[in-house]
């Protein structure tokens, strides 16, 4: 895989320096048909990606937000799934929490994986079984400074107060990407991510391999493992434990939210 994360890196670097370029010049947004945002800066980010992908490994298939999905990726031994810009609210508001994510799928599973957070210049990355690396360098979780553990959730969820009885057990933190928040779980600057909303599988392919090479433990809102490159590329959530969290948290996680499924259905 050595091959493959220098290329994906130079990559995700040039990337990530157009969308820093265009966070400064400006560009246009524009509303998809599912009412979300989708700014000049995902589509270039995307090109650039799909040309790497393209050019260094034309074989492989590829799955993206930004691109019409083509059905014979599910046929390839390797897939490419990438969210060019996972957080484009935050990128809009010109906040510090937008990321690239791409991740390299081998029979289902990730094999390679990176995050790039642009505006603090950080290039999460992991190959299996080779550890978390931060800039090139391995990274040992963090442990966390407070008792009371931090755990990012969507902002629709915490509006909504879905997750209001974890108040005093956890802190909980509103999230603009969820690739980010898998990154910052990896390392251990929080303790979870925690959602029970449908997730695509370009928001969590390279997430995945990050907790799982830090040591963490990831799984659906069911608490069923992921498989990737499925003909609907969707998730029933996502529960992110990192390694340096208490045992008591992911168990404890996963109570509340299968009552808080329990309550979606009822309702």
């Amino acid at each position: 895989m050595e091959h493959e994360l220098a290329q994906l890196s130079i990559a995700m670097r040039k990337a990530g320096q157009r969308a820093i370029e265009l966070s400064r010049k400006g560009f246009d947004v524009q509303t998809k048909k599912d009412r979300s945002p989708v700014t000049t800066a995902d589509l270039e980010v995307n090109r650039i990606l799909h040309e790497m992908q393209k050019t260094q490994f034309p074989n492989d298939g590829w799955l993206s937000e930004e691109s019409p999905d083509d059905p014979t990726r599910l046929d390839k031994a390797r897939v490419w799934i990438v969210d060019p810009i996972d957080g484009t609210k935050a990128y809009v508001n010109k906040l510090p929490e937008y990321c690239i994510s791409v991740g390299l799928i081998e029979a289902g599973m990730p094999v390679l994986a990176a995050i790039l957070n642009p505006s603090t210049d950080e290039l999460f990355t992991a190959t299996l079984d080779k550890g978390l690396r931060l800039n090139g360098r391995l990274v040992t979780p963090e442990s966390p400074a407070e008792e009371r553990s931090e755990v990012m959730v969507s902002p629709w969820e915490y509006r909504g107060g879905r997750w209001a009885d974890l108040d005093g057990r956890i802190q909980c933190r509103p999230m603009l990407s969820i690739a980010h928040a898998l990154a910052l779980v990896a390392a251990g600057r929080v303790q979870a991510t925690l959602t029970i909303e449908p997730e695509n599988e370009w928001d969590l392919a390279a997430g995945v391999l990050l907790v799982q090479e830090s040591g963490g433990t990831v799984a659906d809102a069911e608490g069923r493992p992921f498989t990737f490159n499925q003909p609907i590329p969707r998730f029933r959530g996502v529960i992110a434990v990192a390694a340096t969290a208490s045992n008591e948290l992911r168990p404890f996680l996963q109570a509340h939210a299968d009552r808080a499924r329990l309550k979606k259905k009822r309702s």
